[in-house]
């Protein structure tokens, strides 16, 4: 009996301590939330269960600088707060160690005993890092201005709120009203044409007082631009693309913000910005005239004898007035910037980022920002715009290359301006020995430069260079084949908006405004509407129908997608390329010859076609291979095996 009561008792004592230890730790919703807010918290919310358990708050608020955070939540503890120069700013490290969503209150308090309160929020994650696919060579993505496709909601055109508060569409640099819900209306369009991608420019808000269409000056990077829609309207588009089997591509932009940014009437730091003493210095009368502008020596990323100068000028220097260039070097600044790309990961399911002017922020900075996001999400994928026609420095920025200085930039995709400009002059020249097609050949022979080929990003145009049908003076065999054949190219295409009816620039070349024209149909009352045929010219309705041919038979092929490459020599006129895969075969040719020409194939013999029957893609007419082909038009002809 007495040694029942002894267990008894320490039974007791045991399990009385042990609440005790229990009670004395953070308890997950323990307590009631206060629901209320400071100014900013940033990210606003966060998700349990990442890689990195590692937070970094921004925290924005009148003098909260003199005050002291706590938080009592189980899994979340406080590992540093950092002051700022200014007063209304804290920066507060946070780990996640085996947090739970829900919400819980961070409690500021200061010496005086004052006390503020912001709730905040882990949410739990929707799916796992790995199911973050990002898009690859096998999607064609479909590039969109959004205030220039589709005006869906005329309601949310202006906002009284905001600086620019017009709309014009005879301005092609004013607001003209295409928003996000315009898109989501018209994926059924863009899904029927073959396109399994989409890319629009920035979509964040840009309260600017002009020219805040084009979404490059964001001025707040947590923000949907109400003009365009909700961050719900945003999601949806996202769910409802990947319901339709198509991936949204984010356009985010590392390198600059807007001068109306809301931190810009309150700098944190004093090298927040670059150049940020030349600002504060003529703040008052703040012009073109006084900006330290970039030199746009992007070379000086990779020259051995670049000078210091130069290369500070190139990732300094601002590529505008209106848009000040930021300082990865600041850490706090480098974590906004990472954490920022991975809330809208998270918050939207991308498949995809394209980061604008890729060479021009700190580039070691933009290594550990796209590892980070590699890392937490590694079958995902972001492309980064470089501006050079020069392969080695397209090639330099690809992850894997063996660059002479070490750097590894943690990026699978470049863009292929290299490319788009041979393809451009070999369809324009006139043939001879080193001019018109043998520039398509020997730029296609570059890629032996390529850690990967297939996922260099290939475009006819974009939104910042005129449409391909102008770029090749309104000739529609040469667009077709320009087209072809690089959706046959072992490259991840791209391809802009209206490139399937023709949409031009002649009135004004390389006007961006012009550019970027509304597309017809997208507005109610267009007297031509694209998305139906109604009213659309017969050259255009062709284009549409021809590239929505080529564009589905490229969506499963995989001899395109990952089939071998083989082409041969340009021969009077014309250029033969391969794809193979197993038994799929896909020949791509283009003829410049005006007058019918017979194409002796006996060189071709290494491709083992004699006698097999192949079909035109286009046309649907089948043929049986040779040892000649008749080529009785000019322009291009995509032959397959898959019959």
């Amino acid at each position: 009996m007495k040694k029942l009561i002894l267990l008894i008792c320490i039974s007791f004592f045991f399990s009385c301590n042990q609440d005790k230890k229990d009670n004395d730790q953070p308890i997950a919703n323990s307590e009631p939330v206060s629901n209320e807010s400071l100014n900013r918290v940033e990210p606003p919310h966060w998700w349990v269960g990442m890689n990195n358990s590692n937070l970094q708050l921004l925290v924005h608020h009148e003098n909260i600088g003199s005050y002291t955070p706590t938080i009592s939540y189980a899994g979340v503890s406080i590992e540093k707060v950092h002051t700022a120069k200014s007063p209304n700013y804290l920066f507060i490290d946070l780990a996640l160690d085996n947090a739970s969503e829900g919400k819980f209150d961070i409690v500021f308090k200061n010496d005086q005993g004052d006390e503020k309160k912001h709730t905040y929020e882990l949410k739990s994650r929707e799916k796992s890092a790995e199911d973050y696919v990002g898009f690859n060579n096998t999607d064609v993505v479909y590039l969109i201005t959004p205030d220039r496709f589709a005006n869906a909601n005329p309601e949310n055109d202006l906002s009284e709120d905001l600086n620019e508060k017009t709309i014009n569409r005879s301005d092609d640099y004013a607001r003209h009203g295409g928003d996000i819900q315009g898109i989501t209306e018209h994926l059924d369009y863009i899904s029927d044409l073959g396109f399994t991608a989409i890319w629009s420019s920035p979509l964040l808000i840009n309260d600017m007082h002009q020219g805040s269409y084009h979404g490059y000056a964001i001025t707040d990077y947590y923000r949907v631009d109400p003009r365009f829609g909700t961050f719900e309207e945003y999601r949806t588009l996202a769910d409802k693309g990947r319901e339709k089997g198509i991936k949204l591509i984010m356009d985010q932009v590392a390198n600059h913000c807007g001068l109306e940014h809301w931190w810009m009437k309150d700098l944190p730091f004093e090298d927040w910005l670059n150049y940020q003493k030349n600002y504060e210095d003529n703040i008052e009368n703040w012009n073109w005239e006084v900006t330290k502008f970039s030199n746009h020596r992007r070379t000086s990323n990779q020259d051995t004898y670049a000078s210091k100068v130069d290369k500070q000028d190139n990732t300094d220097g601002w590529f505008v007035d209106a848009m000040p260039d930021l300082n990865q070097r600041n850490p706090f600044m480098a974590k906004y910037i990472i954490q920022n790309s991975i809330w809208w990961i998270e918050a939207l399911g991308l498949g995809g980022i394209r980061q604008d002017t890729y060479p021009y922020p700190d580039k070691d900075f933009m290594s550990d920002w796209a590892g980070a996001i590699m890392e937490e999400y590694p079958n995902f994928n972001i492309v980064g715009e470089e501006w050079s026609y020069n392969p080695l420095l397209i090639a330099y920025w690809q992850e894997g290359n063996n660059n002479k200085d070490g750097y590894d930039s943690n990026l699978r995709s470049t863009m292929d301006f290299a490319m788009q400009r041979n393809i451009v002059e070999a369809l324009n020249e006139q043939e001879s020995w080193d001019r018109g097609l043998v520039k398509m050949y020997e730029g296609l022979a570059n890629d032996f430069a390529y850690v990967t080929p297939k996922d260099i990003m290939i475009f006819p145009d974009n939104h910042d260079m005129s449409r391909i049908y102008t770029q090749l003076k309104g000739d529609i065999p040469n667009t077709k084949a320009a087209l072809s054949y690089l959706l046959t190219l072992p490259r991840t295409p791209q391809i802009y908006y209206g490139t399937e009816i023709l949409m031009d620039d002649f009135d004004k070349p390389g006007d961006h405004g012009l550019i970027r024209t509304d597309f017809p149909g997208g507005w109610q009352g267009d007297a031509v509407n694209a998305f139906t045929g109604e009213g659309l010219a017969d050259d255009k309705k062709d284009m549409q129908s021809y590239l929505k041919k080529v564009l589905n038979y490229r969506k499963t092929s995989d001899a395109i997608h990952d089939g071998k490459t083989v082409h041969f020599a340009p021969f009077m006129g014309t250029y033969f390329i391969y794809r193979v895969k197993g038994d799929e075969t896909v020949v791509h040719i283009i003829n410049k010859n005006t007058e019918p020409i017979e194409i002796d194939l006996k060189r071709h013999a290494e491709m083992g076609l004699e006698g097999k029957t192949l079909k035109n893609i286009v046309t649907g007419e089948t043929m049986t291979w040779g040892d000649s082909i008749k080529l009785s038009e000019r322009g291009s002809t995509i032959l397959t095996t898959k019959l």
